[in-house]
């Protein structure tokens, strides 16, 4: 039967793409590893492979598209000896009808019933043909209950014509009173730009990175329990340090910045306080061995936060040089999907432009996130009393109280605190 090409997650945080451009035409035949198409997703443009062999028999979204949901169907492959006249399933996703006018359509009768997207229990959507959801309308089918057998478990038309019928009128649930309580919506769009409508102003469209930046951000400031931690770290020693290892490292090209100490002083840190080194999972938390730092990275339009593994048992050169790679292929969008996702801990720096503190918002699933500031003179006190004029950066450790309690997130902020204060014990 004809296999279904569905739109794949390229990313973690994937949701939905843009077709940028079809690879293939109809009629052409395909190969597994041909390249088919090119998705953009909320990171990057990457190509994406087929994994059957056949001859594409229908391309159901046409380059260009944006907003193509994951597991959509974009391209119909056929085997040997099938034509186009076997595609009888398959269309274009269309946008969600109005519930109401769903149920209006599905009490209608006949051939043109529309069924609303059938849900599962947990909530999550089902996946099935657009025929496979008018005949289950008809017969008064719950598609939640519908085992499908098409590609990744979709419902094709012959699962549902040998399900069991169920009623249907939908059973009493008490739905108003099981649903959560809204928080506040923000402002309308119409709202918004009716309030403007007498200013002079441009309308900017919102891209994949975007969009997702706003909804992942947003989840994150309203859903988890940050706390905030704050130190000033003296980094005379660490200045004093760092210029005589740059002379030694000059002949070798290697040239060591304040941040490359500053992942390492978190590295340990996780290290020397072993339960910070954890991520939120849900119902559990996951405990590492190993201490993979994510960094972000500030690009246009955006922010990538590649992650350097094992950053605890690298040396500061290795983690040098592996910074300024990930990050220039970063702001280049050229990072593949495991490079930015993982990591337990995040640091974002913005002290090179001149910010004295800030307070950063986690990226879930990780515990924390380091905010750092420039390092500025200012008078100090020093163990004898005695005043004095130092080089002082405020750091802010955002802290998921989920996984991390207060005692537990001053010892791994003390930690960084000691590291970068001691760098030669960094290297011990």
């Amino acid at each position: 039967m004809p296999t279904e090409i569905l739109m794949p997650a390229l990313s973690p945080t994937m949701e939905e793409g843009t077709l940028a451009k079809w690879h293939v035409k109809e009629g052409d035949t395909v190969s597994s590893g041909d390249i088919m198409a090119e998705i953009e997703t909320d990171k990057a443009t990457m190509e994406f492979e087929a994994v059957d062999e056949g001859v594409m028999g229908k391309i159901v979204i046409p380059e260009g598209t944006e907003g193509v949901k994951v597991n959509d169907v974009i391209a119909v492959l056929l085997e040997d000896g099938e034509t186009a006249d076997d595609i009888g399933e398959t269309s274009a996703p269309a946008p969600a009808a109005p519930l109401a006018t769903a149920a209006e359509a599905a009490s209608t009768g006949g051939s043109d019933k529309v069924a609303p997207p059938a849900l599962a229990k947990d909530g999550e959507r089902v996946f099935a043909t657009p025929l496979a959801r008018r005949i289950a309308a008809d017969q008064g089918l719950d598609l939640a209950n519908v085992m499908g057998s098409g590609p990744h478990g979709r419902i094709v038309k012959a699962d549902v014509e040998t399900a069991q019928p169920t009623s249907s009128k939908p059973a009493d649930a008490p739905a108003a009173a099981a649903a959560p309580t809204p928080m506040a919506a923000e402002p309308a769009t119409d709202a918004v730009l009716k309030t403007y409508a007498d200013r002079p102003h441009e309308e900017i469209k919102l891209d994949g990175m975007r969009k997702i930046i706003a909804s992942r951000l947003t989840e994150a400031k309203q859903t988890v329990p940050h706390f905030y931690l704050r130190r000033d770290i003296n980094l005379d020693a660490l200045l004093k340090f760092r210029s005589q290892l740059n002379k030694q490292l000059e002949p070798r090209g290697i040239k060591l910045s304040v941040n490359d100490f500053i992942i390492k002083a978190c590295a340990l840190a996780l290290q020397q306080v072993p339960e910070a080194n954890a991520v939120w999972a849900g119902d559990r938390t996951l405990q590492f061995e190993k201490s993979d730092v994510a960094v972000a990275v500030a690009i246009e339009g955006g922010l990538f936060t590649p992650v350097l593994q094992d950053a605890d048992t690298k040396l500061l050169s290795a983690l040098s040089s592996e910074m300024k790679d990930l990050a220039s292929r970063a702001r280049d969008r050229k990072l593949a999907p495991h490079e930015y996702a993982g990591g337990s801990f995040a640091i974002s720096n913005l002290g090179m432009f001149g910010i004295d503190n800030f307070d950063a918002i986690i990226n879930p699933p990780h515990a924390a996130i380091l905010a750092v500031g420039a390092g500025t003179k200012k008078p100090v006190v020093g163990a004898d009393g005695e005043l004095a004029v130092a080089t002082v950066m405020s750091t802010t450790l955002s802290v998921d109280h989920r996984v991390i309690d207060g005692a537990l997130g001053a010892n791994l902020l003390n930690a960084i605190k000691d590291n970068l204060e001691n760098p030669m014990v960094m290297l011990a």
